[in-house]
């Protein structure tokens, strides 16, 4: 067994997936792109839900506290 180290460079790179055919790497990007977008949209309607129907009071208590965790000063 030889003690030197192997370069990286050296290295034999072996594939982890096979190759993709034109028509199966752009349905791959899309679909990459769709749940992102979805998940912000959610997210985006339950926040403007919640502020929707909440009351003032609490709407502003949670933006006041929102501004002193991110250490931005309010008053």
């Amino acid at each position: 067994m030889s003690s030197t180290p192997v370069l990286l460079d050296n290295a034999q790179k072996i594939p982890l997936d096979p190759p993709l055919s034109k028509g199966e790497a752009e349905g791959r990007e899309i679909s990459d792109k769709i749940l992102p977008a979805m998940l912000a949209g959610i997210l985006g309607l339950v926040l403007l839900y919640t502020a929707g129907f909440a009351e003032a009071a609490q709407v502003h208590n949670a933006a006041h506290d929102g501004r002193h965790s991110a250490s931005f000063p309010c008053h």
